[in-house]
């Protein structure tokens, strides 16, 4: 992903993820019990995580392989909250580590590319 794309998508994730928590906070906390809603606020708040990292991550031009990887880590975790809470099917609890584990990649991706960038 190139720099510019990272930036473009961490923006769009975070102000996704402002929205999303004023929904839970609002819209959803009279419709959602206290489990859906606390899933719901958790797909928010790692969707805001992910999505700072990738403001960060875009200002770096060897970060090409870990955006791509919180990106769709962000995209199935935190989208798996959001249809799990709203649904309450439980199964798709299944698929949000899924989710985890690309984000875990995309932070250990970061890491080891940013090791092989020569420091002054």
């Amino acid at each position: 992903m190139t720099p510019n794309r990272t930036l473009q998508s961490g923006a769009i994730l975070a102000a996704l993820a402002v929205a999303l928590g004023a929904f839970a906070a609002h819209g959803l906390k009279a419709r959602l019990d206290a489990t859906l809603l606390a899933d719901f606020e958790t797909g928010a708040r790692y969707q805001m995580y992910t999505a700072l990292a990738l403001l960060a991550l875009g200002t770096q031009a060897n970060q090409r392989r870990a955006p791509l990887f919180l990106l769709a880590g962000a995209v199935i975790f935190s989208g798996s909250l959001y249809v799990l809470a709203l649904t309450g099917v439980k199964v798709l609890g299944a698929i949000t580590p899924i989710g985890g584990a690309l984000m875990i990649a995309g932070f250990v991706l970061a890491a080891l590319d940013a090791a092989k960038v020569p420091r002054p």
